[in-house]
């Protein structure tokens, strides 16, 4: 008796699924639901500066974490990419300290260098690319750049600001310099201003852990030949705009600590205050 009722809720089961089916279907071939669906946010642009295009995508997180690639008319396969004459020699400075058979080993130099000449972002045919010149898989490529927060694979704004999110930066008031550059840009975390030039981002602990909260500045208005990537520190609300409007204009912000000379008491040096009296490193000047 057992084993039938068993039986007949499998049945049950069975026909209640294959009811549904067509609804499924139909909602996997619907683009707009599907993506919708897998990511429940609100549609942002996204410039993709080569194409002279906006793209529409309803993604979170789109330039950081989405593992799913989908094609579109700026970022597929078909369209062909490599690098400049200039940076080709760069990848081939690279490829060079590797040994033949460890060629994989400059893969995360290489995505670095291509994100830097194509405004920010990796496009498949970049992976591709890579993984021709390196003799493997372009699965291999993939794994590289979908599991490295700093390989963005959707386009972003040419100042790519990135707010320290970890534990120290959080309870010195990171949270507070995230909201007033969101009021401050006029997007949300994760987004990219209208124009372009600001994609506001978190990342987590760079290290300034003395000196939180911060932010990071990845620049690519100068391609890999002027790429910056700074740190501005011990930010308050109002620094962090100024940062920004500073960047806004063209100028070159104070890069590290805004209120003092290096990570020290907020009340000044209080040890080495004088020179030390060796011995003393070589003069690494010309080095």
């Amino acid at each position: 008796g057992r084993d039938t009722s068993s039986l007949a809720a499998t049945i049950m089961a069975l026909r209640r699924a294959a009811s549904q089916l067509p609804a499924l279907v139909a909602r996997a071939a619907n683009p707009a639901i599907r993506n919708a669906a897998a990511n429940p946010v609100a549609t942002s642009a996204f410039r993709a500066p080569s194409m002279g295009m906006i793209a529409q995508q309803s993604r979170p997180y789109a330039h950081v974490i989405i593992n799913q690639h989908r094609d579109t008319e700026y970022n597929n396969e078909k369209l062909p990419w490599d690098f400049t004459p200039a940076n080709m020699k760069k990848a081939e400075a690279v490829l060079a300290k590797y040994p033949d058979n460890y060629k994989q080993s400059a893969m995360i130099p290489l995505l670095d260098l291509a994100q830097q000449q194509n405004d920010g972002w990796l496009p498949v045919s970049a992976m591709n690319r890579i993984a021709t010149m390196l003799g493997v898989a372009n699965m291999r490529v993939y794994e590289v750049a979908t599991f490295y927060s700093m390989f963005n694979r959707n386009p972003v704004g040419k100042y790519h600001v990135m707010i320290c999110g970890t534990t120290p930066c959080m309870v010195r008031g990171a949270q507070k310099i995230e909201k007033a550059l969101e009021e401050h840009l006029g997007i949300k975390k994760w987004g990219t201003t209208d124009d372009g030039m600001f994609t506001l981002g978190e990342m987590e602990c760079m290290g300034s852990c003395v000196n939180a909260p911060m932010f990071v500045v990845a620049d690519y208005t100068g391609g890999s030949d002027k790429y910056t990537y700074n740190y501005y520190e011990d930010l308050t609300p109002d620094s962090a705009k100024k940062v920004i409007d500073q960047l806004k204009k063209g100028e070159t912000p104070k890069v590290g600590s805004q209120i003092r000379s290096k990570a020290e008491p907020a009340s000044g040096q209080t040890t080495l205050t004088e020179t030390p009296p060796g011995p003393y490193c070589r003069d690494l000047t010309n080095a």
